[in-house]
């Protein structure tokens, strides 16, 4: 464990279809993330206590809470309010692109994606400058 690779950031994932969680988690960890998947709204805040992103991955269309009011309470809170936010979705990228960066989304990516516009996309957001500082 001490030669291991220290991880380029950890990445929360929030869909609720397993396979995308799967293929993203999978992805991400290949580019050495470390990464968390949660399939639904309902335990979102807790997980993000515990795990602390540097970049939350998160679907719009979801039961329960959707991803814009998850991303509004992130902005809203100054605990949270730093961490980038990339909306991962099927919704139509023009009725939803402005909603999505008025609710504080920082990227929107549409499904289906390819894994290296993912990645390109997950890079360039923690580059911006926006990605939490690293913690000890």
């Amino acid at each position: 464990m001490d030669n291991a690779k220290r991880p380029e950031a950890r990445v929360l994932v929030i869909d609720d279809e397993p396979d995308i969680t799967n293929i993203v988690r999978e992805f991400l960890e290949a580019a050495n993330y470390e990464v968390v998947c949660l399939n639904s709204t309902k335990h979102w805040f807790d997980q993000l206590s515990a795990f602390q992103p540097d970049l939350i991955l998160l679907d719009i269309t979801m039961p329960g809470e959707d991803g814009y009011a998850v991303c509004s309470q992130l902005k809203a809170d100054p605990s949270t309010a730093d961490i980038p936010v990339v909306f991962l979705t099927g919704k139509d990228k023009d009725e939803d692109q402005g909603r999505s960066f008025k609710s504080g989304a920082d990227m929107f990516i549409k499904k289906p994606f390819s894994g290296d516009r993912l990645l390109g996309i997950v890079q360039i957001v923690l580059a911006s400058g926006k990605a939490r500082p690293n913690r000890v």
